[in-house]
């Protein structure tokens, strides 16, 4: 039998309240505990924010420009990153079981970019998912698209695998060659992913009215990186794109295409983390640039 516990008047503090710890990212305060833990390990609990780091583009088009091998240019990158954005095969064969940054993985999938790309299925078995310990699933939806309502079905299937596991969703909005970039789709196609259950959304930055992206989506939105373009300029656009709501940036091509790769993951953390100036991080990028010291 187990021993008495004697060891005299018991200390309960009646007098101080139970304290709280609260995770104050948008949307996310009715979630059960293993969904705001996940959440957690992709946006930064002191910021808010997120730095995804994206290389999941292989799984429509190939061995793409910077991400030959993996192992030489993503792993050595991916602890600057508050998370990796990955396909499965990636995860399993190249990222060390060490790493301790957030996982969210690609799960939906299928045509190639010889194909119609809103043609895609689901690629991903949420049991798989949790197997690997990932801390959400990405989905692509094609808001406009051939296949709208087949890629919005995609989505809500996964959220509801999601709630079983308590692993959120990420709702990805492409923009097809035929569609307009402008607020008013992209306000569109996030509200409708926030509305039918994503836990946060991917979208691309405008200059005019991103802000009322953000404001009009009840979950975080996190800006794409888009097509490689000069680093400040990059950086410009990271800077706009939190100061307009953005909860982060999810940059795949603007950084391992980057001269400096881990210089300007780097910078981009400052502004995403820290608030610097576009001036202030690219000062930074080319000081990093320069010694090229950075582990």
């Amino acid at each position: 039998m187990p021993e008495t516990d004697a060891q005299g008047e018991k200390s309960f503090y009646p007098d101080l309240p139970v304290k709280t710890e609260r995770f104050d990212l948008k949307g996310a305060g009715a979630y059960d505990w293993g969904m705001q833990n996940r959440l957690a390990r992709i946006f930064s609990p002191a910021s808010g924010r997120t730095v995804m780091l994206a290389f999941d583009h292989g799984y429509f088009q190939g061995p793409t420009t910077g991400l030959e091998r993996l192992d030489l240019s993503i792993v050595p990158l991916a602890h600057h990153a508050d998370a990796l954005m990955l396909t499965r095969g990636a995860l399993r064969s190249t990222i060390p079981t060490t790493y301790t940054g957030g996982i969210v993985m690609r799960a939906s999938g299928g045509p190639s970019i010889l194909k119609d790309l809103s043609n895609e299925r689901i690629a991903v078995d949420m049991e798989d998912a949790a197997r690997m310990n990932v801390h959400a699933v990405a989905v692509q939806v094609y808001v406009g698209g051939e296949h709208e309502t087949q890629s919005v079905e995609n989505m809500t299937r996964l959220v509801d695998a999601g709630y079983r596991y308590g692993i959120p969703v990420l709702g990805v909005t492409a923009v097809g060659r035929e569609l307009t970039r402008d607020a008013r789709y992209l306000g569109l196609a996030t509200r409708i992913c926030a509305e039918l259950g994503a836990q946060f959304v991917k979208t691309y930055y405008v200059e005019e009215g991103f802000d009322s992206v953000t404001a009009g989506c009840p979950v975080p939105v996190v800006m794409a990186g888009g097509k490689k373009q000069p680093e400040l300029d990059a950086l410009t656009m990271a800077y706009r794109a939190v100061q307009e709501g953005a909860a982060g940036v999810d940059m795949g091509r603007n950084i391992f295409q980057s001269e400096a790769p881990a210089a300007m993951i780097s910078a981009v953390r400052k502004i995403v983390h820290e608030d610097a100036s576009p001036a202030e991080a690219y000062e930074l990028y080319q000081e990093l640039a320069r010694g090229r010291t950075l582990a």
